[in-house]
Order: C-alpha cells, then sequence, then structure tokens
C-alpha cells in the first residue's frame, strides 16, 4: 500500500488533499515527543522520513498536518484489503497461497493461475488495483517477478499507484546496475561491509567470490548473498500464523449512546467477520472492540476466551459485555463501532455449545 497511514487520513478527511500530512507514533509525554510513523509524498518533498523525531519533521516543514497514528482503525482498513488480495492468490491445500508480512504489504502466489504467464500476472495486478481503489478509494503499487525477493523489489520501482514486472529474462539487467543496499534483506550494517570490501552494486556482489564472502559473513550469509545478487529466492509463500487478525469498522447512522442502534451495527459486523472466518475455517480467542466517539477519541477493549470459538453467537456475547464496559464509562456519544478478532486458528473437530 502506498503511505498507508497517511493515504487513509487523507481519504477519512479530503481537506487534507494536497497538505503535507505526517502520521506520528507519540510518546505520549505531550506535543510532538515521537517518531514519524508515515508521512504522504508532499511531506517527504521536504525530507521528512519515517522513524525521524517529529519535532525534527515539524521543523522541516511547519505548515503539515501531524495526526496521530490511529492502528486499530488502520488495522480494520488493512483486514479488507488483505481479504481483496488473499482472494487472487493460488488455491492450497492449506488454504491460499498468501503470506501478510505487514500491516499494509503482502505476498501472493499466482502461478497455477497465470499459469506462468507474466502478461496474465500483470492483468491480475492491475485488477488488484482497480479493486482496492473501487472498494477502499487507496493506491497500492505491485510488483510481480518469479519469486518474492523479485517481486518486493519490484514493488519499488513505481511508487505511488505503480504496476512493476520483472520476468525472469529481465531478471539480470533489473538487479545488476542497483546498488547492494537495494537489495531485500540486506541492512546498513552489511551493505557497509560490503561497501568496504569494494563491493557496491549487484553485480559486483553477483561476481564476488563466494569464499571470500562465506569467510566475512559466515557460510549460511554468504551463500545467501551470492544466491540473492543472482535473484534466487526459493522461499515459499506462507501463510504467518499467530499474528493476523480480521475486523470490520464502519461509522454510526448518528452519533449515540443508544445500546439499540449501536447492537444493531455491531451484529452486522460481527456477522462479516464470521463469514470470512468461515470462509477459511478459522477460529478465534480474542475479541477486541473499539469505538471512536463524537470527539475523535479512539477507545479499544479486548477479551482473550478459554477456548477458541467460531460462532457468531459467542463473538457477540463477548463483544457486548465489552460494549457495555464502554457504555456504562462514557458521557461521548459514539460515532464509530469496530470488531476485531485475533488468536486465529484452523478449526478442530470439536463444535462449541452454540452450535447447537
Amino acid at each position: 500500500m502506498d503511505y498507508f497511514f497517511a493515504a487513509i487520513e487523507e481519504r477519512e478527511n479530503p481537506e487534507l488533499q494536497g497538505k503535507a500530512v505526517v502520521v506520528c507514533m507519540l510518546s505520549g509525554r505531550g506535543g510532538l515527543s515521537g517518531a514519524v510513523s508515515t508521512c504522504n509524498y508532499t511531506a517527504r518533498e521536504s525530507g521528512i522520513r519515517a522513524g525521524m523525531p517529529c519535532s525534527k519533521a515539524k521543523k522541516l516543514n511547519p505548515e503539515a498536518v501531524f495526526l496521530p497514528v490511529r492502528k486499530d482503525f488502520y488495522t480494520s482498513v488493512s483486514d479488507r484489503v488483505m481479504e481483496i488480495l488473499r482472494s487472487y492468490a493460488d488455491a492450497t491445500d492449506a488454504g491460499a497461497a498468501f503470506e501478510q508480512i505487514s500491516i499494509d504489504e503482502a505476498f501472493l502466489e499466482i502461478t497455477e493461475k497465470t499459469g506462468g504467464d507474466f502478461s496474465a500476472a500483470l492483468e491480475i495486478g492491475a485488477q488488484i488495483k482497480n479493486e482496492i481503489k473501487d472498494k477502499e478509494k487507496l493506491t497500492c503499487s505491485v510488483g510481480i517477478g518469479p519469486n518474492k525477493l523479485i517481486a518486493k523489489m519490484a514493488s519499488s520501482v513505481q511508487k505511488p499507484d505503480g504496476i512493476t514486472v520483472i520476468s525472469p529474462d529481465k531478471l539480470v539487467s533489473f538487479l545488476q546496475p542497483l546498488k547492494v543496499s537495494k537489495l531485500w534483506g540486506i541492512g546498513n550494517v552489511t551493505a557497509r561491509k560490503l561497501q568496504e570490501m569494494g563491493i557496491v552494486t549487484i553485480k559486483d556482489l553477483a561476481e564476488h567470490d563466494v569464499i571470500d564472502l562465506i569467510s566475512t559473513f559466515g557460510k549460511t550469509r554468504g551463500i545467501w548473498l551470492k544466491q540473492v545478487a543472482a535473484g534466487i529466492d526459493d522461499s515459499p509463500v506462507k501463510e504467518r500464523g499467530g499474528s493476523e487478525q480480521i475486523g470490520r469498522i464502519a461509522t454510526l447512522p448518528e452519533d449515540t449512546l443508544d445500546i439499540n442502534l449501536i447492537s444493531q451495527l455491531l451484529n452486522r459486523l460481527a456477522g462479516d467477520v464470521i463469514s470470512k472466518l468461515d470462509s477459511r475455517e478459522l477460529s478465534f480467542k480474542i475479541v477486541t472492540v473499539t469505538v471512536i466517539n463524537s470527539k475523535f477519541r479512539m477507545y479499544t477493549k479486548s477479551r482473550t476466551l478459554n477456548h477458541p470459538a467460531y460462532s457468531k453467537e459467542a463473538l457477540l456475547e463477548v463483544a457486548r459485555e465489552i460494549l457495555g464496559d464502554f457504555l456504562s464509562e462514557s458521557q461521548t456519544e459514539f460515532r464509530r463501532v469496530g470488531i476485531r478478532v485475533g488468536g486465529l486458528q484452523k478449526r478442530m473437530g470439536q463444535k462449541s455449545i452454540f452450535d447447537y
């Protein structure tokens, strides 16, 4: 996704269009104490970068709009984007050949769907971009290659809103002119060490003696460096367990504290979440409810279940308990409500009591 957090903020508030937008992970110590999480391209023109102290970013562009990170909200958007991406991946015995690597990035294996045809892959990439733009009003940049390494690097070539295809016959001409620091998986320390060895470009690395690389970086790392310089990456695309979440968030018809109105929306959101779980035969152990009030303050509460569950009734029971806690504590009307499940795992044979 392109400048994901800032892009969502622009979408939510059209008045931000054309302005430098900086999303900050604030420390809570007041003011702009904290670091830049992400920023849009207008802000980047001022030299603002992720990881930079927010106070420094403010000095670089005093006119920029600084916003706090709304991680739960961004996660709910991410969940919907990931469901779109997953629907395009090849099917496997374990599910989709899909691997989410961060809140805004994922790999898809589409070899079967395309029959290995890179022209067909380009069409799928364009379809993905169009569907995300149509449903979420956000842009993404797509990289297509013979493996994860090349696809990842290709995705950065035409940002924002780009698509780049690197077929096997273009692999050498794509890689070799690049600096070694552009190789995915090489950090600043390794890049500096390689430069000290006279290795500046990926071509230099590809032509360097592997024994020398092994003596400097160790056997595993040395061989890996030699392989990636040749564009070799055999790592499979597979779902990462443990950290994935599925959620939905929506705006209430009106700002309210009416439990009936809020419960109606919660019921609909829970249905959407359960349908996603059903399609992948997943259960959940963690339930999180998010509320955003009329003053745009966001609050979240979570509950962890004793056993995995996958029924809508079980989800709503916990969600309504959490909602009751929120309502007993709040004097300010709610504007948006969200529900999210985590601790996902494949369903076992045993049924929940709610299935009867």
